[in-house]
């Protein structure tokens, strides 16, 4: 997954700086033909587990549940291993094509997809459905592959959700209701508009970028990124070009900084000056705020996410997929339900701004406590968890939406929010060169 939404951007990512073009890592060989490894019920052998870059900041955690596991199984030996985020994706192709993929490989939701449908990860629902229960509804569903059934290709692991933050005082001033933030993306629109115009060019209302709205709050209108057969891109819709000539109308009307639609400005600095309305919608800015700009993190406020249409929010997924082939089945299987299990999930989450896709430990009070309902990063981690419990979760940017793809569509809708393209001829370009480069990969 490349996801690139503002509020999905701002995601907290352990292992930052992995996100990387899946077009330009195809997987040849026979993948699918992979006969996959069944249970024996002897939990045994040596298996190899990767992460990305935990080291060294988590390694006395991630080895105190190693050492905690092959203590309750004495008879498997686990030998981890830590790789950077750089080129993460591509190592995990090399390995794949020379058959030496880890026995349990943490997976992001763009590597999960790319080995994923390529049919290198064993079905875990196959391996042991009764895991199910376990897990958040909506964090065990991410793991299914479109075309696949009930199948299930990876343990859910930490999961970050979306949440709204904005500044309250500003809210204020425009004449909006703190507690009464925007729920949907037009409404979201709506209150920009409504800041930019009692602002006086003091402040703005959110970060222009293109790239990081979309395709996110296309998915969240409802507007189909893909055909069903996920084929060619199908997002040329009147709800598409709608959505560009608002963006066309906020900006030129001062809703979000001008250079901030060509340029990745940096958010938090803007945020912790004042000087913009919403900040990021990830938990983990919420502590980077009550860190570095604490005046204003005095004014934050949160709430649940926007969404749209489908109530989808934003998620950002990491997982721990097996290898389809492992020899050692039945111990890769248990260690991957070990990490993932609600101890050790939610100790984890008390080291960093995560939270557990395992049912009991979300229903951990850690994540329920509101305290005195004013600390923002206490009420985020609340709303987050409840969001988790309730929304529709949605993590899966299609992989046929590459960081090609995502330059190529940015670059048309861009012209036509500074006024240099009509926003139908914007979209429907737009949709032409990605389908080009759908087709292009497709033929490599």
């Amino acid at each position: 997954m490349t996801r690139s939404n503002p509020t999905r951007i701002a995601v907290v990512l352990l292992a930052a700086g992995t996100v990387l073009s899946t077009a330009a890592c195809g997987l040849s060989g026979g993948a699918a033909d992979t006969k996959e490894a069944q249970r024996t019920g002897r939990v045994s052998g040596e298996i190899t587990f990767r992460t990305l870059q935990l080291k060294p900041t988590f390694t006395a955690y991630v080895q105190g549940v190693i050492d905690g596991f092959e203590k309750r199984y004495p008879d498997v030996k686990v030998t981890w291993e830590d790789v950077p985020g750089d080129g993460y994706n591509e190592k995990l192709v090399a390995d794949a094509q020379a058959g030496s993929l880890p026995d349990v490989v943490n997976l992001s939701t763009d590597s999960f997809q790319l080995l994923g449908d390529r049919g290198m990860l064993a079905d875990v629902a196959a391996l042991d459905g009764a895991s199910a229960k376990e897990y958040v509804p909506g964090a065990w569903e991410q793991f299914k592959l479109p075309g696949k059934g009930d199948s299930v290709y990876a343990y859910p692991w930490y999961v970050t959700p979306e949440i709204l933050t904005y500044n309250r005082e500003l809210f204020e001033k425009a004449g909006l209701d703190p507690a009464a933030p925007p729920t949907g993306v037009e409404q979201f629109f709506d209150y920009a508009e409504r800041i930019a115009a009692s602002s006086g060019g003091r402040y703005t209302a959110f970060m222009a970028d293109p790239k990081g709205r979309l395709p996110g709050d296309w998915q969240k209108m409802g507007i189909p990124i893909l055909s069903e057969k996920r084929d060619r891109f199908t997002f040329d819709t009147d709800q598409a070009v709608r959505w560009v000539e608002r963006m066309k109308d906020l900006y030129a009307k001062g809703a979000m900084p001008k250079e901030s639609l060509l340029k990745s400005d940096d958010i938090n600095q803007l945020y912790g000056g004042g000087k913009l309305v919403f900040g990021p919608g990830s938990p983990g800015f919420v502590k980077d705020i009550k860190q570095n700009a604490p005046q204003i993190y005095a004014k934050t406020q949160v709430a649940g996410a926007v969404t749209g249409t489908l109530g989808h929010i934003g998620i950002y997924a990491q997982s721990l997929g097996i290898r389809k082939d492992t020899e050692h089945v039945d111990a890769a299987a248990e260690f991957a339900k070990w990490v993932t299990n609600g101890p050790n999930q939610v100790e984890f989450s008390r080291k960093a701004t995560i939270y557990p896709s395992n049912a009991q430990g979300l229903a951990d009070p850690f994540f329920s406590d509101r305290g005195d309902g004013k600390d923002a990063e206490t009420l985020a981690r609340a709303v987050g968890a409840d969001q988790l419990r309730t929304a529709a979760l949605d993590a899966n940017t299609p992989v046929q939406w590459t960081n090609q793809v995502g330059d190529a569509v940015v670059r048309e809708v861009q012209k036509a929010i500074k006024g240099e393209q009509d926003p139908r001829t914007a979209v429907q370009k737009a949709q032409e060169a990605a389908n080009k480069l759908l087709a292009a990969a497709a033929a490599k």
